[in-house]
């Protein structure tokens, strides 16, 4: 068996302290090793406990959680730290301040609940599987089956499929694929829709800050955030930006060099009217324990510009995207996937390479590149030393 988690907890409260431990005494994979105070304590703790992970409250007294981060990154440049933030202006602030000095992820603080099991279980849903994802604890995506077809990846244990069958996503669940034979490849791109989660908010924005001024299409935004975060951070990426980028709104109209941001809490679709196309929000039921999700996002653009759709699907943990991105293959449009080595979690891309899509897989660094020569129609640079994922884009039969 694998070694259990090692945890620190850092909270000035005593009565956050202690919830989060008990939350995690109840996994038998993760140990709590020890609590402090402040940053500060926390720091004194560090080379003594050797945890694989770190929580850490943002207000706190003797040293807070922003000088902590940056205390900790001159000595240990991986330890994973997940903040604990609030649904509140000045928490969501905080927060990307916290992920903008290095901080791995956030979990939200509980608010509005009316018993400490009710807290616990808000704890919970967030904060185990955040540590699994940022310790390499999750099941491993190259074990799913493939959804779309094509050979299944080594060692899977699976056979291809045909038209109409039922795959297997990252964490075994079951996943109804796209029936009939794929469209040839367009080669054309009228719009770019992003998915992307833990690690998200830095690796969006250096890809974003390379996209360089008159980008001739939209580009859509799924990052898996709480309301109140997503405008701000669509407030910061803006200031960053060469294009013009804001949450989406109800009826906004998408336009080439600039960027909508799926607002917290809701799921972005599209519409066709007349000469346009514009932002469709709604409260449809989760997917992937998300709203908003990638998947609606990626289904509704391929509704609406049929294969000329360049997805792309950034670090983040879970699976969600590539359910949607099979659309976009089987409707002729195209798939990037960020790389494993530099994905904070390669949980989201990696299912969609291990669910057999045809895509292209490029390290961070060249993303930005690599989506300007396909909206342009030039070959991407990228493609010979990172080939698709699959061989083909048809579905076996």
């Amino acid at each position: 068996m694998a070694p259990r988690i090692r945890v620190l907890v850092t909270d000035d409260s005593i009565v956050l302290r202690r919830l989060i431990t008990d939350v995690l005494a109840t996994d038998p994979e993760i140990e709590v090793v020890g609590t402090a105070v402040n940053g500060k304590n926390a720091l004194d703790k560090l080379p003594v406990l050797k945890p694989d992970v770190m929580t850490l409250d943002i207000e706190m007294p003797v040293m807070d959680g922003l000088q902590t981060i940056l205390e900790v990154r001159k000595r240990d440049k991986r330890l994973p730290i997940i903040m604990f933030s609030t649904l509140t202006e000045r928490g969501a602030g905080a927060t990307l301040d916290a992920l903008e000095r290095g901080a791995s992820d956030y979990v939200t603080k509980p608010a509005n609940v009316g018993s400490v099991k009710e807290s616990m279980e808000a704890v919970r849903s967030q904060l185990i599987p955040k540590i699994k994802s940022l310790t390499g604890r999750s099941v491993a995506p190259q074990r799913a089956r493939p959804a779309f077809g094509g050979p299944p990846p080594p060692g899977s244990g699976g056979a291809s499929h045909g038209p109409g069958h039922v795959g297997f996503g990252p964490n075994g669940q079951a996943v109804a694929a796209v029936t009939g034979s794929a469209a040839a490849p367009t080669g054309r791109v009228d719009v770019v829709a992003i998915a992307v989660s833990t690690g998200g908010p830095d690796a969006l924005t250096q890809v974003v800050s390379n996209i360089p001024a008159g980008f001739p299409v939209p580009i859509v935004v799924t990052q898996h955030m709480p309301p109140v975060f997503t405008q701000l951070f669509g407030q910061r990426l803006d200031a960053k930006a060469r294009l013009k980028v804001s949450e989406a709104a109800n009826g906004d109209v998408l336009m080439p060099g600039k960027l909508l941001i799926a607002p917290g809490d809701f799921h972005m679709r599209f519409v066709r009217r007349g000469g346009h196309v514009s932002v469709a929000l709604d409260k449809g039921p989760q997917e992937n324990y998300c709203r908003p999700a990638a998947d609606p996002m990626f289904r509704s653009v391929t509704e609406v510009y049929g294969g000329n759709v360049l997805a792309l699907i950034m670090t983040g943990m879970g699976s969600d995207g590539f359910r949607g991105a099979e659309h976009v293959v089987h409707a002729g449009g195209s798939l990037v996937v960020q790389d494993e080595a530099t994905s904070v979690v390669w949980g989201m891309p990696g299912a969609a390479v291990a669910a057999g899509l045809p895509c292209e897989i490029v390290p961070l660094g060249r993303l930005a590149d690599t989506i300007a020569a396909k909206v342009s129609g030039r070959a991407s640079a990228s493609a010979a030393a990172h080939p698709v994922a699959t061989a083909g884009r048809g579905m076996s039969s």
